[in-house]
Parts: C-alpha cells; sequence; structure tokens
C-alpha cells in the first residue's frame, strides 16, 4: 500500500505478523512477503483491462499491448491514440496499483495477431485492413460489426479466412495466450517487497444480439490452461454453462494445479439475460461456486440500482442514490430505444439480483446469486486503474481522445471503478483467495478503506484499537453468511470508514455517510429492500465552488458505527451490505466542459454551449433535464454483502487439545444450525465436516445411513471413522446440532498460534462456513467467540 492512512488501519487491525499461517494454501515459488498481516489489508486493483489485442480496442486505435498495461499499473506512462489513431497522447496514472489482470476478449486473439503481423499470409486482406485503418467513430458500425458479429449469434465461428490453407488462427491465439502469460509473469513481483501481484486472465464474451453476457475469467497462478475458451469454443454449451464446463475441464479438475474465479460483468447492458434462474438446485450451486463475485462498476455504467429523478420512480426501488452513473440503454441491441423506468429489466441490477437469490435459496435450499462486490475499469487504453475524474484521459481510443469526442459521443461513460481485496499479503494465492471467500468491494474509482462486520461482536466498539482483531473473533467479514448467532435478536453489525488520503496534488475527498442497504424475503415469499443511514450526515453542507470545482465544507476523515437491524426477524433470510458516500465532487465532464468554455453550473450554460458548438450541448444535461447525469457526482464504495440464513451456523464451540505426545491431540466439537436446511436428514444425505487453515485440519465425511437413529430426532455414529469416536446429530423444530468428538490422533496442522480457522459443513447443496478468529490458551485452540 502506498498511502499514509495505513497507520490508522494497522491500529484498527492490531498485530499480524508471521507466527500465524494464512487460511489458504501457497500454489507459487516466491519469496515470503516482508509485510503480512493476519488481519489483513487492503490492496486496490483493476481486473478488467483491455489492449491491442481484444479487436474493438484495436478498432479503437489502441496500440499497447499487455506489459504496456501492467507498466502503466505500476507508475509507467504509456501512448494512446488521438483521434487519428496516432499514437501522439500518453498518460501516467496517479497512484500505483496493487494488482492487475489484462483481459482481452478471447474471441479473436488469432485473427487479431495475424492481421496485425505484416508477414502473416492473411495480412493485406480486406478483413486485415478493415482492421487496421483508422477511422472517426462515426464511420467504425460497419467495421464493428464485422469483425465481432460472431460474439452475437448463437451458432459462431472464427473469421473466414482462418479456413484458408495455410492459416492457422488456433496457433496464432495460443501465441497471444502465451504472450499474456509471458506478461504477467514479467510483472509479477515474486520478491519479499511485494509490490505488485497481476493476474492472468481473459474475457469471455457472449454478446446475443447485443445483450451483454460477459465474464472475465481470473487464474489463480501460472497454471493455465493451453488455451482459451471463448464463446466461439463455447457457445454449444450455453451461455455460461460452456464456459464453465470449459474452466471445470481445463483448469479445475485438470490436475495441473489451476484454479480460478469468473466474474460477471455489465449486468446493466445484459437485457435481463446475465442471471436467469438455474434450472435446479446443483445448478444453482454450481453457480454459486464458479461465480463468486459481481463487477458492480465499470465504465460502461454501474449496476448496483437504478431510479429515474424525472420520472420519480426506481426500478424495484425508491433509492434516489440510484441515479448514479447510469447508462440509458438496457443492452446494446441495434436499434432499441432506452426503455422507460417502468419497463427496465429488474435483473440488470446486481440489488434485485441479490433479492431473487434469497427466494430461489428458499425454494432450492441453495442461492445461486451469493454475489460479492468488485469494481475495474474495463479501459481499452490498456490505462490499468485510470480512475482520476480529474484529467481523466478517457478509456475507448480514438473514441474519447478529445474534449469534443468525450461529450458529444462518451458523456454517459466513466472513468470506472476498482476491486479492493482484504489480503494478508500482495500475493496471489492470498488475492486470489480474499476474491474466492468474496471478502472484497468495489470502489467508483476513488480509495477509501472499509471494513464491515456481522455476528455476535458482543466486544466491538468503535474507536477500539482491537476492533478488528474483535470482530474476527467473533463475526464474519463482507462476503461470509451469518445464522441466528443472537437468537430472535439482530445480528450486530460494524462498519467503519476511512477517507481516501489521495495525493499531495489532489488530496482526498470527506466522507458524507455510510448506510447499510438491506434485502430480505418474508413469510409470504416476497422479496424487500432498505436503506439505513447508520454513520455520518447527509446534510453537512458540503459540496463545490462551481467557479473552480474545489470542495466546500467539510465531512469525516472517518466513520463508524456499531448498528443493529430493527427490522430483524429469525426466520426471514436477508443480505446487508454497507455503501459509503464521500462528499459530492465535480464529474470529469463537468472539467472537460469547463475547460472548453461551458460551465454545466452556470445558469448561461446553453449560450455557453451553443458558442462552444453542437457537441458541447450534453454539458448542459442535469437533475432539471435527464434523468440520471449530474455535474456533481458521489464517489463510493460497495462492500460485498454479508447473508443472514436461518439454516446457517449459529454457535460454534470447539477446542483442539494438543497431547504430550505426537497422534495424541483430541478434537471436541458442538457446532449448532439455525434452522435444519431443505432435505437435511441422515439416512439419504451424507455429510461432509471440515476443519481448516492452510491445511485440512480434519476432514470428516459420513455416508448416508452412518448416522442411525436413537430415537427423538437423534442420530448418532454407528462405527467410527478415522479418529472421530462419537457424531451425534439432533434434529429439533428449530435448530440441528452436531456433536463430534476424535479419539487420540495428529492435530499437529493446526498450528499452534492465534489464526483464523474455517469449519464448513456440506450436505447435499447444502453449505454453511464459519470462520473465526481461534485462540491458543495453555496448550488449547479454540474459537475466540461464537
Amino acid at each position: 500500500m502506498r498511502w499514509p492512512a495505513i497507520a490508522t488501519l494497522a491500529a484498527l487491525a492490531g498485530s499480524g505478523g508471521h507466527a500465524a499461517p494464512p487460511p489458504w494454501q501457497r500454489t507459487e515459488t516466491r519469496q515470503p512477503c516482508t509485510r503480512f498481516d493476519l488481519f489483513r489489508a487492503p490492496y486496490f486493483g483493476d481486473l478488467h483491462i483491455h489492449t491491442r489485442f481484444s479487436a474493438d480496442a484495436y478498432i479503437f486505435g489502441t496500440r499497447v499491448g499487455p506489459r504496456d498495461a501492467y507498466a502503466f499499473a505500476t507508475g509507467t506512462a504509456i501512448p494512446f491514440a488521438d483521434d487519428d489513431e496516432l499514437q501522439t497522447r500518453s498518460s501516467r496514472i496517479d497512484r500505483p496499483l496493487d494488482f492487475a489482470a489484462v483481459t482481452d476478449h478471447s474471441e479473436f486473439f488469432g485473427e487479431v495477431r495475424l492481421c496485425d503481423t505484416s508477414d502473416s499470409p492473411v495480412y493485406d486482406t480486406q478483413q486485415c485492413q478493415l482492421l487496421r485503418q483508422a477511422e472517426a467513430p462515426g464511420q467504425q458500425f460497419p467495421t464493428t460489426v464485422a469483425w465481432l458479429f460472431p460474439a452475437g449469434i448463437p451458432n459462431p465461428s472464427h473469421h473466414q479466412f482462418c479456413t484458408e490453407p495455410g492459416v492457422d488462427c488456433g496457433a496464432a491465439a495460443v501465441s497471444v495466450w502465451q504472450e499474456m502469460q509471458g506478461a504477467a509473469e514479467e510483472a509479477y513481483d515474486r520478491t519479499a517487497a511485494c509490490t505488485f501481484t497481476s493476474f492472468v486472465g481473459y474475457e469471455y464474451t457472449a454478446s446475443p444480439l447485443g445483450r451483454h453476457l460477459h465474464r472475465n475469467i481470473i487464474f489463480r497462478n501460472e497454471h493455465v490452461p493451453p488455451s482459451v475458451a471463448s464463446y466461439i469454443e463455447t457457445a454449444a454449451g450455453g451461455i455460461p454453462q460452456g464456459v464453465w464446463s470449459a474452466i471445470e475441464d481445463a483448469c479445475l479438475r485438470a490436475g495441473t494445479g489451476c484454479d480460478a474465479v469468473i466474474i460477471p460483468h455489465n449486468p446493466n447492458l445484459s437485457g435481463g439475460m446475465q442471471w436467469t434462474d438455474p434450472a435446479d438446485a446443483t445448478e444453482a450451486l454450481r453457480r454459486q461456486t464458479l461465480e463468486p463475485l459481481v463487477e458492480i462498476h465499470q465504465i460502461k455504467g454501474n449496476s448496483e440500482c437504478r431510479f429515474d429523478r424525472l420520472a420519480r420512480a426506481g426500478a424495484g426501488t425508491a433509492d434516489e442514490l440510484c441515479t448514479f452513473e447510469q447508462m440509458k440503454i438496457a443492452d446494446q441491441v441495434p436499434g432499441e430505444e432506452p426503455p422507460a423506468i417502468d419497463r427496465y429489466p429488474l435483473r440488470n441490477l446486481v440489488r434485485n439480483t441479490l433479492k431473487d437469490g434469497l427466494a430461489l435459496e428458499e425454494a432450492l435450499g441453495v442461492n445461486p446469486f451469493r454475489l460479492g462486490f468488485v469494481g475495474s475499469t474495463d479501459n481499452h487504453d490498456g490505462a490499468a486503474g485510470s480512475v482520476a475524474e480529474t484529467g481523466w484521459a478517457g478509456g475507448q481510443g480514438n473514441n474519447d481522445s478529445s474534449p469534443i469526442r468525450q461529450i458529444g459521443d462518451e458523456m454517459r461513460t466513466n472513468p470506472g471503478g476498482l476491486a479492493v481485496a482484504w489480503a494478508e499479503e500482495n500475493s496471489r494465492d492470498a488475492i486470489f483467495a480474499a476474491l474466492r471467500r468474496r471478502e472484497t468491494y468495489a470502489t467508483s474509482g476513488t480509495r477509501p478503506v472499509v471494513r464491515f462486520f456481522g455476528g455476535d461482536l458482543s466486544a466491538v466498539r468503535c474507536g477500539s484499537s482491537s476492533l478488528v482483531r474483535d470482530a474476527y473473533a467473533s463475526g464474519t467479514p463482507m462476503g461470509g453468511d451469518l445464522g441466528p448467532v443472537r437468537g430472535g435478536r439482530s445480528p450486530r453489525f460494524v462498519v467503519w470508514a476511512a477517507k481516501d488520503p489521495g495525493t499531495v496534488a489532489s488530496p482526498g475527498t470527506d466522507l458524507q455517510r455510510v448506510q447499510i442497504v438491506k434485502g430480505w424475503l418474508d413469510a409470504q415469499g416476497r422479496t424487500h429492500e432498505r436503506v439505513f443511514d447508520v454513520a455520518g450526515d447527509a446534510q453537512n453542507g458540503a459540496g463545490v465552488d462551481p467557479a473552480t470545482c474545489a470542495p466546500r465544507g467539510a465531512g469525516a476523515r472517518e466513520l463508524c458505527a456499531v448498528w443493529r437491524d430493527p427490522t430483524f426477524r429469525r426466520r426471514e433470510r436477508a443480505f446487508y451490505y454497507a455503501r459509503v458516500l464521500e462528499n459530492p465532487t465535480c464529474r470529469w465532464s463537468t472539467r472537460v466542459c469547463k475547460a472548453a468554455g461551458v460551465d454545466p453550473l452556470s445558469p448561461d450554460c446553453a449560450t455557453q454551449a451553443a458558442t462552444a458548438g453542437a457537441p458541447f450541448a450534453d454539458c448542459c444535461l442535469g437533475p432539471d433535464n435527464d434523468p440520471f447525469l449530474d455535474p456533481l457526482v458521489q464517489e463510493r464504495a460497495w462492500t460485498s454483502p454479508i447473508w443472514y440464513r436461518p439454516e446457517s451456523i449459529a454457535r460454534l464451540r470447539a477446542e483442539v487439545r494438543y497431547g504430550a505426545q505426537p497422534g495424541a491431540d483430541r478434537l471436541a466439537m458442538r457446532l449448532v444450525l439455525g434452522r435444519v436446511p431443505k432435505d437435511f436428514h441422515p439416512a439419504g444425505t451424507g455429510l461432509e465436516l471440515r476443519l481448516s487453515d492452510d491445511d485440512d485440519i480434519l476432514v470428516l465425511t459420513i455416508p448416508a445411513g452412518a448416522l442411525v437413529p436413537a430415537g427423538r430426532g437423534r442420530f448418532v455414529l454407528a462405527q467410527p471413522i478415522g479418529p472421530v469416536r462419537k457424531a451425534t446429530l439432533a434434529l429439533r423444530k428449530r435448530e440441528a446440532t452436531l456433536l463430534v468428538a476424535t479419539g487420540p490422533t495428529d492435530l499437529s496442522r493446526a498450528d499452534r498460534a492465534d489464526h483464523l480457522i474455517t469449519v464448513s459443513l456440506a450436505a447435499g447443496v447444502y453449505r454453511a462456513a464459519h470462520t473465526r478468529l481461534w485462540v491458543l490458551r495453555d496448550g488449547r485452540l479454540m474459537p475466540g467467540g461464537r
């Protein structure tokens, strides 16, 4: 990290150190990071970047490659296309990133490589000349269609020239994939300094008839499939099931050490098709497992929620802050008009999708839409993390390469967002583990620091130097799930936020307020939402100087609240996430318009725009005449949700007692579920109980029928299984209790130090996990809280 607020954060987190293991396995060869934080630190990154290997970026005039993108992420200036696609512009990031992934569109790797290679057999073909010719944005549509149409049809194929004798598009695609891997490896800091982490990745770009069903695939380490699985190769298997199968077969089940997460993005342009109901519970679990995150904010708009200020109505919401960075369209179907708010597809929006996930979990026993949050840029200039509103150079080649094109053609775009991962160190394993467990948050481009926990949290106090330690001991962080940890009373939630410190040249903006957004399912099967202000002041009077855009008025450097849900009902499943709002600042477009002599904050805006020229008319769009645009914005952050599940783990008591001799350790555990899960019966369903940190400490698999009835809803283990001598399952009306005890065994993989341990339970499609800080006391290791 490269910002002064780390001192404050360190005080909140407490001391980490190297004595304790991380709760993930190391899968790569590298030097240990000098900095290791047991209670984790925030790392800022961009997981969605395009270079010249993306056909659309090439059409826009982008000529930089993956090495340039990683160089930009770490502080090096790179060239950008000008209006004529000449590489005469340049830009540099204001602050280096901690991690990044180049994710070029995989569909035409080979074709772009061959058309960009002067001695290739197809270099002079009409298709290749079309790709390389410089065109103004208004002339690019025929080229875009000619090149990208296979990504929008049901039975796609590679371009015709790939079938000609002597032309090997497959080999060319592999060469691009290898270059992307090489660039990532060169950029990755494997020294103990751990200054920068690069990930290998690519984008799967299914766009049926212009509806974005796009996904980025991010690989954990250097072990990746030998070739990419684009929409062209996987379409026959369905969207997205085809790419799921390809990743499962070539990566997750390949036995090569390959691991990956799939991150959908731009549901706001999917025409409601990004999140379809699963065929059954098995498919729902498959989606939950493979797609743990969604990119909620990027250059082509925000996907949290939507409110039309002119219509005074929202798409499934009354939240007036949902005007933020909305595209007018709901997809990119040619010729289709933007829908009115009452016809806007509800599942274009993440909050609505999360609510529907609750209803699906009630029906199926598993939530297919358990989505954590990240932001990224989708920058097509190779400019990883270029998100500063001041002096933004654009993100789409010659489409927004000058003020007249930024305002006339791309006014509704924005610089994009960032992904933030809470990780023990800046390494691939650590950050990937954060992505998988959803301990992430998204920002609209700024760098506030946000913590969010839910649980019993009885010892947690704002202002305490042990806040984070206490929260990990008795609660779950963003991305986790909770049972009824306080019985019929609401769980406690704590949220803490610190402002982005910014830079010397551009200090960060004060915080205005913190909100908690709740969605829930009532007893009648209806979904609801509500937004609670929990810290700060919406009426703090802060704003901007209309003449200079300088901030005016003050907000908060830090905000913190411990909160209980006044609407909580034990039986109603719900999710909660924190939204952090900064004070208003001038939008990027306001600064560009002002520089062109058109002031969006002036009553004379229309007159000034007429003088400047027709493309600048959009400078005068705002709250009085546009449903979404505003010359001022409130930058923000969204934490991954915490899910309340009535059937999840409510209480856990456990103890690892170390013996005096090897093989003499013992484990005793009592685990209580808040409700008996659907189809949870030992006669027909096997159970798997797992205790793990960086290793599996104990894995207990109880086959169906191994627990036999013992009367009054009790089932007992008929025969010992491995070291487990006793196991009892009691099913009652309101809860289920599992007791496990081992005989003497080897539990040495449970490190003798305070550290995070996860207890997970699986039965059929049911999954629950309980991660807490376990503490070492008098030769015994036990949870530090409930």
